[in-house]
């Protein structure tokens, strides 16, 4: 039934879309994390990737999370001199979050989540008229 295929991929977006929320919301509360030291390396920004996975049973492409990659770009400087992980010059190694990119994302991954939910709560409703109009 196409109907329930169309709820499937439905799902299937919903739940990596929930991942990349996950994985943004850590980003975000890490952003401000600096290392304990001068020697210690502040936390990376995490990213995720996708992939599209045929599925044997119904036939149909469903997007799935491939993996959490760390973001290899420099990390930020702060010049903090009284701070236990400032170096010689004074400077903080920060995280390489960037916050508005992160909240762009959460954002994207929110509107794309209620895109996927909306798709299921259609298809709940025509399921619902279907069976009650087999029930007249």
């Amino acid at each position: 039934m196409e109907i329930l295929k169309a709820m499937q991929l439905a799902s299937a977006g919903m739940r990596v879309q929930g991942t990349r929320m996950r994985v943004v919301a850590e980003n975000l509360a890490n952003a401000d994390t600096a290392p304990e030291n001068a020697n210690g390396e502040p936390y990376r920004r995490k990213m995720v990737t996708f992939k599209n996975v045929l599925d044997g049973s119904t036939g149909v492409y469903r997007l799935r999370v491939d993996r959490i990659i760390t973001d290899r770009t420099e990390f930020e400087r702060k010049y903090d001199p009284g701070h236990p992980a400032a170096d010689d010059r004074g400077y903080v190694t920060m995280p390489n979050v960037k916050t508005m990119i992160e909240l762009m994302d959460m954002k994207q991954a929110q509107r794309s989540f209620e895109a996927n939910l909306s798709v299921i709560q259609a298809a709940k409703t025509m399921l619902q008229k279907t069976i009650d109009l087999l029930r007249a």
